[in-house]
Parts: structure tokens; C-alpha cells; sequence
């Protein structure tokens, strides 16, 4: 089992950050990063710390062959602290964010076949929220996102979390937001992840972890069986690693007090939360720690893995499940500003 040593990379209990590639393009924070045919998609984000307005850049990363490239398609969205889906395989669908003067809920997308941005236009029953920042974006089908989070402004923002539906219309180019009667707990810079429900009455429900100070998840949405079509990825050796590492019993059973602007991705029952901000203390706010909820029984259980290495620290950065490899793109490394250019790959050494 390994144990980190200060400057070796390597995690507590058994796991690290393996870098992969390396490009200038991909150093960005607060962006969106999302798979599409093999692809990753990085959209906007901001290029340093404490930058007002964000990038305009497209980004298209080959995770085969390490290369990144700027797309030069025209009307790029000016977004940072958004979120993306991918409609349809084909349709990069980017949700929300700071334009560098206001928080926005427009739609804007990107159709990956021609290579150009389209601004979807709006339906007449839409009622969009106020505008979204550091929200969430989760895919239900090609036709439908579940949007979580705090509208408004600083000082318009409403003392709960609001939940959309967003109805796509990938032929006519439209969008249509519906509000649903439930609310959450006030979060900002949270994460989702729709994850399947075990025990005799199997469905699907969507958990929102962090952006507040409860370690515990919210659930923003429960479906039956049957109602939800989405096929997550296919990562049998990740999840099979990931399975062992919580037996072995290396992990603290403890939830992530307080954080945010950590990532989040779905491997198989396990949500895979890494870094983020800490809200608990005031200084040395960025981790470096990784979490693994485990819903394969009820109750699930959190698994914590600290880790000793600083330069893993990260704070707005992405992950991306592809290949049955679970990959980290960007992020503000331990001073809260500087861009990390490194893709990397959790490796798990059971």
C-alpha cells in the first residue's frame, strides 16, 4: 500500500493523481469538462485567479493521444462557474454561468457534427430561474436536464436551492424551463450525481453533495424503475478497484464537511468526489482528499481518503469518466490561483 510522501504524488491510502498530458490550453478553472465521442469538451472557465471575466475558448481534448486543441468555431460563450451536457451525442449543451457581468440562464450549445455554437431559443411557457451560477446540470435524457442550485445575484439570491427541469428540443432548437414545486437546502458550488437505488424498490435518485456546511447529501429528484433510460458509462475495472479499496478498510467513515467547488462523477454505484474549498477553516482552504459514497446497501456509506501530497490540491477543476479511467482536467492548485495544464488519471493501488 502506498504512503505519500511529500512531492511524490502518491495518496494515503493507496491512490494518486497519475499525469498523463500536458497543455497551456487545458489551465483553467471554473469551466465545464465533457466526454463526447471521445472527446473532452472543456468550455470557458476563468484563466487565473481573481480574473473578472472568463474565457471565450473551446477546448477539445483527445484523451487517446493526449493532444489539445482550440476549436476556432465563432460565438463561443463568454461562461465561467456553467455546466454542460451532452445531448444526443451530438449536441454540447452549456447551462447557466457568469458572462462576466451577470449570472445567466440562457442556453447555449455547441453542435459537434458542424463544428459551430447555436443559441437555442427559448419557448413561450419557459420560466427560467433568475440566473445560475455554480449550479449543477444533470442529464435525464436527450430531451430533458435536471438543473440544481441558488438563483440570483449576490444580493437577490433566495434562501433555498431551486430545482428545473429543462426540457430540450434538439430539432427545433429549443428550451423550455419548468420549476418543480420541491426545494433544497441553499447550495452553491455543490455537485450532483444521479445514482441508482438499491433494495427492493430499484429507481434512480439524484444526490447533491457540498456548497453548504452539511456533509450529508440531499436528494433533488427520485424516479421508479424504469422511468430513467440513461446508460451510464461502462467502468467494470474502475469499479471493481474501487469496490476493494473501501473493504480494505483504509478509509474513515466520514462525509466531506463543508465543501465545494469539488468534482464529482458516477463510477457504477459510487459516486467519486475529489478536492475542492473547504468551508471549515479560514486558511489552507483547498484539498487534496478523496471521497467515495457507496450505495451498493442501505444505508450508503462515505469513505474518506486523505492524502499528504499539496500539489494535489485543486479547487474548480473537472472529472471525466472515459475508457473505464476516471481523469482530471484543470483546476486552481494550492494557491487558489495558479491554473494547472496537467490531465491526470486516478490510479488505485489495491
Amino acid at each position: 500500500m502506498a504512503v505519500a510522501m511529500p512531492g511524490s504524488g502518491v495518496g494515503v491510502s493507496g491512490w494518486t493523481w497519475r499525469p498523463v498530458a500536458r497543455n497551456a490550453l487545458l489551465a483553467r478553472a471554473f469551466h465545464s469538462c465533457t466526454e463526447l465521442r471521445g472527446r473532452f469538451y472543456l468550455v470557458g472557465g476563468l484563466l487565473t485567479g481573481g480574473a473578472r471575466e472568463p474565457s471565450r475558448d473551446t477546448v477539445v481534448f483527445d484523451p487517446t493521444g493526449g493532444q489539445a486543441v482550440r476549436l476556432g468555431a465563432r460565438d463561443s460563450p463568454l461562461r465561467s462557474h456553467h455546466d454542460a451536457a451532452n445531448v444526443g451525442g451530438r449536441w454540447l449543451c452549456v447551462v447557466g454561468g457568469w458572462d462576466g457581468s451577470r449570472r445567466l440562464a440562457t442556453v447555449a450549445v455547441l453542435d459537434t457534427e458542424l463544428g459551430v455554437w447555436e443559441a437555442w431559443a427559448a419557448t413561450p411557457g419557459n420560466c427560467p430561474p433568475a440566473g445560475l451560477s455554480s449550479h449543477t446540470c444533470t442529464r435525464l435524457s436527450d430531451r430533458e436536464l435536471r438543473v440544481t442550485g441558488r438563483e440570483g445575484g449576490t444580493h437577490t439570491q433566495r434562501r433555498y436551492g431551486s430545482i428545473y427541469t429543462l426540457k430540450l428540443n434538439p430539432s427545433a432548437r429549443t428550451y423550455c424551463y419548468k420549476e418543480e414545486d420541491c426545494h433544497t437546502v441553499s447550495r452553491s458550488g455543490h455537485s450532483a450525481a444521479l445514482l441508482q437505488i438499491p433494495g427492493p424498490h430499484p429507481g434512480h435518485q439524484l444526490l447533491l453533495f457540498g456548497g453548504c456546511n452539511s456533509a450529508e447529501p440531499e436528494v433533488a429528484g427520485q424516479w421508479s424503475h424504469g422511468k430513467i433510460k440513461e446508460e451510464p458509462p461502462v467502468a467494470p475495472r474502475l469499479m471493481e478497484q474501487l469496490a476493494r479499496l473501501v473493504s480494505k478498510g483504509q478509509g474513515s467513515r466520514q462525509g466531506p464537511p463543508g465543501l465545494r467547488h469539488h468534482s464529482c462523477s458516477v463510477v457504477g454505484p459510487f459516486a467519486v468526489l475529489f478536492g475542492g474549498e473547504t468551508l471549515t477553516r479560514a486558511r489552507d482552504t483547498v484539498c487534496n482528499d478523496l471521497y467515495i459514497y457507496d450505495t451498493r446497501k442501505s444505508p450508503s456509506l462515505w469513505f474518506h481518503f486523505p492524502c499528504a501530497d499539496r500539489g494535489l490540491k485543486r479547487v474548480g477543476h473537472r472529472t471525466c469518466l472515459w475508457n473505464d479511467q476516471l481523469y482530471l482536467v484543470g483546476g486552481f492548485g494550492e494557491d487558489g490561483r495558479t491554473a494547472s495544464p496537467q490531465v491526470c488519471i486516478l490510479d488505485l493501488f489495491i
